[in-house]
């Protein structure tokens, strides 16, 4: 497999928290692109093979705002 998504399900109630999830995900390396959405409460992260779901997983964590859910390539993953 040539690439990873995450997508995640986050709890952000202002362009803040959905600014803090876009900071933390822009210097995690190996994340070749993210779209974080305010209005969906999601985060897509496609990353290069190395990096883990539970890595991204972490990451977002750290901004301390709800991860609801995660999926890593379509597959529902504990978060």
């Amino acid at each position: 497999m040539s690439e990873h998504q995450y997508k995640f399900n986050v709890s952000m109630s202002c362009g803040g928290c959905s600014g803090a999830v876009e900071r933390v995900l822009k210097k995690l390396d190996g994340v070749k692109s993210f779209d974080v959405s305010l209005e969906s409460q999601t985060a897509t992260v496609v990353t290069e093979p190395a990096v883990s779901y539970d890595t991204v997983l972490a990451s977002i964590k750290k901004t301390g705002k709800t991860v609801n859910s995660g999926e890593a390539d379509g597959q529902a993953q504990s978060v």
